[in-house]
């Protein structure tokens, strides 16, 4: 189960505002800054607010959460952060909003001044619809539903592709390294940038006319085992990596594996603002690596987490989040809150009876574990419970629930029954009416 309540900047929620949390981000110097959303799509916000990076209006901190009106209902399906921090978010509607930090033009809008609430991302991309967003340190990144990379901001190594060193004030199409290119994902470090593109290769954003952009492709089974030049590479994440050499050609090493007898990977996980990593299992064994609150972890460690979340929260400095965590509703929901969800789901029952005409679906295993509490001497065995019980007296009062016992009438059990709020009688299908 995903608690966000494992980063200390929700530590002072009430548990009843936790349970209403569906989306959040903790970023931040110090992790000390966080967005949410709750079930019922409103935004908030708590924090020390440095930049103006929660959105409110002002540069305030505060200890509590406060609502960002302009994000409610606007459905996040994508939130990245800097390290200014500056904060950008694409909507369901394929819109763009930014805000926080503006030092390099990192918001888009064309000037250097810092964003106090979000602002719609207009320039090249109002015809656009954005489905993903990325941050480096001081530059941004956005995919569109057509596969083109748009990024602007600080741009020292390139890394928004533009073919200069020059900063970009606003939103720029990437078409020198990505053209006649479709690209599916896109993952920034602090001063680089990443795209997926349909066939499996990653293209690194470099400076334009100096040498080609190089491909990472997955190495043959016959690699040998490679010398790391970067420190975390990931299709999804790309974090705390260097800006690539310049030099013609470029020569990249094998990415690491990370390698599990059993088991393959099924996720990567790293953030530009610590030097954390974790990988996920396909089994759900989750490893952590990197530095880990402080220690140095050279290779993979297996750890007992359910989530590479987790690793973040526990272990990250700072404990930031790597992604905009989501989080399903059935995740706070308490074993007696998911039985009586799925109490009467005929999707999943393996037992039905018809009371009045109306069907009841149950699980003999829950009639099972109740019928042993009650502490009665009779072991249930295999053919205790009838498939269906075609038709019940409902006359009399109570919980308890009559079945026959193999083929016998005679013997007969009384099994104690879950959440009917009701007690109903059997009219017997045998000949014989139970003593």
């Amino acid at each position: 189960m995903l608690d966000v309540g494992k980063w200390p900047v929700f530590a002072l929620l009430p548990p009843e505002e936790l349970r209403l949390i569906r989306q959040a981000c903790v970023f931040g110097s110090a992790a000390n800054e966080a967005l949410y959303v709750t079930v019922n799509d409103e935004v908030f916000a708590l924090g020390t607010n440095c930049s103006g990076c929660l959105g409110l209006g002002d540069l305030q901190s505060t200890i509590e959460p406060r609502r960002i009106d302009v994000l409610c209902g606007k459905k996040i399906v994508s939130l990245s952060y800097g390290t200014g921090p500056h904060v950008v978010i694409a909507t369901a509607d394929g819109e763009v909003f930014a805000w926080g930090h503006n030092g390099y033009s990192q918001l888009g809008n064309g000037t250097t001044n810092h964003g106090l609430t979000p602002a719609q991302v207009s320039t090249n991309l109002l015809n656009k619809r954005v489905t993903e967003v990325a941050c480096g340190s001081h530059h941004t990144i956005a995919l569109t539903t057509d596969g083109e990379v748009f990024a602007w901001g600080y741009n020292n190594s390139g890394q928004v592709g533009s073919g200069s060193t020059a900063n970009q004030p606003t939103p720029r199409r990437v078409s020198s390294c990505l053209q006649n290119k479709v690209v599916v994902n896109i993952a920034c470090g602090q001063l680089c940038s990443m795209a997926v593109l349909d066939n499996g290769e990653v293209r690194i954003l470099t400076v334009g006319n100096v040498c080609p952009p190089p491909v990472l492709s997955c190495p043959p089974l016959s690699c040998p085992p490679p010398v790391l030049s970067c420190p975390v590479l990931s299709s999804s994440v790309l974090s705390s990596c260097p800006p690539p050499r310049l030099s013609c050609p470029p020569v990249l090493s094998c990415p690491p594996r990370l390698s599990c007898p059993v088991c393959r990977m099924v996720e990567v996980a790293s953030c530009h603002t610590s030097h954390t990593s974790a990988a996920k299992t396909q089994s759900g064994q989750v490893l952590m690596w990197g530095q880990c609150r402080g220690q140095a972890v050279a290779c993979p460690h297996l750890t007992h987490f359910a989530s590479t979340e987790d690793v973040f929260a526990c272990f990250a400095t700072p404990a930031v989040t790597w992604h905009l965590l989501t989080v399903d509703g059935d995740d706070y929901l308490t074993v007696a809150q998911s039985l009586k969800r799925e109490f009467d789901s005929p999707d999943i029952s393996d037992l039905k009876f018809l009371v009045d005409g109306k069907c009841i679906h149950v699980h003999k295993a829950l009639l099972k574990i109740r019928y042993l509490r009650l502490g009665l001497q009779r072991q249930v065995n295999s053919h205790l419970l009838t498939n269906q019980i075609s038709s019940f007296d409902n006359s009399w009062g109570g919980i308890r629930t009559w079945a026959a016992c193999g083929n016998d009438a005679k013997q007969t059990q009384v099994v104690s029954f879950l959440g009917l709020g009701q007690r109903v009688r059997p009219k017997w299908n045998h000949h014989t009416e139970p003593p």
